[in-house]
């Protein structure tokens, strides 16, 4: 199925043009925080589609949720998020948008495809090119009384401390830590905070975390089953996106008394244009990008690394929060690429050979076994492979996997170079090294794609922060601004999750509008004896 092309604004049907006593709605990224946003405006507010307009950078819409490329030049996927059924806001959402089939919903869609294909991992670690079904957390008592403390510790006095300063360093060779860091991101110099919110968001899933179990997936990648019906529904009620273009300035007045948007400067290529804000309408800023000044390798070639200056969302906040400390402080996320960067790379072959081996060191046919981390590994590597095809429109001769490390300025086991510094080829290298593949790896590398991705900022909502480095979803003195996405502030929720971007649109048209609602609760497994009794058992490596 071809993408749809949405760089002029789209004709709409008379009964969603615009009305007279309608407000025109403003939305900064085209990321899944600013989709969201225009649905529940549509869905819950009455706001017409023809009054929303999507500004995004890039030429397509979707943001972190990305997926692009051919079977002839290879597949490309930055990353994917991980679902869990206690996402409540995002499966509310999804189940008011149909799949791009028509046949259901996108919620049923992933409800029953989940159904099928449970995860059930079987090798979750591998070591020595030898699979470790259901491996030990191998918690000591010491390290269990610590992750205990944190779930009832106050974030308050947690403050800007990193995970590293709560625990010992032994904590850091454990296979709960390999499992857990790889599964969520984690680095030792992360927020304690951050960690915090994993542990109590997270868990019911800690009892059978070492088979992933509890972790969903979407029949084909996150942009093709998720964004491409979201898009499409947008569309369809007239909703304007605006690809390809940069807002550079929000200008802030006063209004009866409340900070307000006045105008957004407009960036288009080489045009500049304005646009009025009257106070009766509205702006939604998704703040900071996980993926700014991503870069792409290839067989041969490895991706540069680049900084804030590569695109407009840091630059964007840095001169909206100036002088205004209620809008967050940016530097606290962008200004540290060295904690926050890591290399991901997406694998496209056409031929079986490299899954095949998979499947049978594993024991999990493709979609079934999640993550696949080689805790050896300088890199602290790890693949993933998924149900195939991935792509909508991908051959049944090609296959895709994809995989990323976290050590990335470390030399390699079998390949002497730094993750950060390896083509496609290199990496490739690597992994067949890790699985012990000697006799096929010159027929795989032959076969093989192998894009490498840098991404400077996509755990820099990890990094140790203040209270107020965050804003509120909508800051207080203002009355037609509100942000979004994965750098405002939200009680109990975890940043880094398609869960935590949704909940935070849904609570920002909910403010904006006054409407008399609010978005799920969040789930809150500490509370359910049942809950923490599978969770204390597990933690001990007592099976139930």
């Amino acid at each position: 199925m071809a993408y749809l092309d949405h760089t002029t604004e789209t004709s709409v049907e008379p009964e969603s043009l615009t009305t007279a006593n309608a407000p025109q709605v403003y939305l900064v990224g085209g990321g899944i925080a600013s989709m969201a946003a225009a649905a529940f405006m549509i869905r819950d507010g009455d706001v017409p589609g023809s009054n929303i307009t999507i500004f995004e950078e890039q030429d397509k819409l979707g943001g972190s949720l990305d997926g692009s490329g051919t079977p002839e030049g290879g597949y490309v996927l930055r990353g994917g998020r991980m679902l869990e059924s206690k996402y409540l806001c995002t499966f509310e959402l999804f189940s008011s948008i149909p799949s791009l089939d028509g046949t259901q919903t996108v919620t049923d869609e992933i409800l029953d495809w989940n159904k099928t294909m449970k995860t059930s991992s079987k090798s979750r670690l591998v070591r020595n090119g030898k699979r470790q079904t259901a491996p030990e957390f191998g918690l000591s008592e010491k390290h269990i009384l610590t992750i205990e403390r944190l779930v009832l510790e106050p974030e308050a006095l947690l403050g800007k401390t990193s995970i590293t300063e709560q625990f010992d360093p032994t904590f850091f060779k454990t296979d709960f830590w390999y499992m857990w860091c790889t599964t969520f991101a984690f680095q030792p110099w992360h927020s304690a905070v951050e960690f915090k919110r994993y542990l109590v968001r997270f868990a019911h899933m800690v009892g059978g975390f070492e088979r992933l179990e509890g972790i969903m997936r979407t029949v084909y990648n996150q942009y093709d089953s998720m964004v491409l019906p979201l898009q499409k529904w947008l569309d369809e009620r007239g909703v304007v996106f605006k690809l390809g273009s940069s807002v550079t300035d929000i200008v802030i007045g006063q209004n009866d008394g409340k900070e307000s948007v006045t105008s957004l400067e407009i960036k288009r290529g080489f045009e500049f244009s304005h646009i009025a804000v009257g106070p009766e309408d509205y702006v939604i800023v998704t703040l900071g990008s996980m993926t700014e000044a991503s870069t792409l390798g290839n067989m041969d070639t490895a991706p540069t690394l680049h900084g804030k200056t590569y695109g407009a969302s840091w630059a964007l906040w840095e001169k909206m929060a100036d002088g205004k400390p209620e809008l967050g402080q940016p530097s606290a996320f962008s200004n540290h690429i060295d904690d926050s960067k890591w290399v991901s790379f997406t694998t496209t072959s056409t031929d079986n050979t490299f899954l095949e081996i998979v499947r049978d060191l594993t024991g999990n046919v493709p979609g079934e076994g999640g993550l696949i981390t080689f805790p050896d590994s300088n890199w602290l590597a790890s693949i993933v492979i998924p149900h195939q095809p991935h792509f909508i429109g991908q051959p049944d001769d090609v296959v895709v996997f994809w995989g990323y490390g976290l050590s990335v300025d470390k030399p390699g086991d079998f390949v002497q170079k730094p993750m950060s510094a390896c083509t496609g080829r290199e990496i490739m290298t690597e992994i067949l090294g890790h699985l012990r593949i000697k006799a096929e790896a010159a027929k795989i590398l032959e076969t093989s794609i192998c894009i490498p991705c840098m991404m400077p900022f996509i755990t820099s909502q990890f990094l140790p922060r203040r209270w107020g480095d965050r804003p509120q979803v909508m800051p207080k003195g203002y009355g037609n601004l509100a942000f979004a996405g994965q750098f405002v502030e939200l009680p109990d929720d975890v940043v880094f999750t398609v869960e935590y971007s949704i909940r935070s649109a849904q609570e920002a048209v909910y403010a904006l509008l006054g409407l008399k609602r609010e978005p799920p609760a969040v789930y809150k497994g500490k509370f359910d004896p049942r809950v923490l009794y599978r969770a204390f058992m597990a933690l001990h490596d007592i099976r139930t």
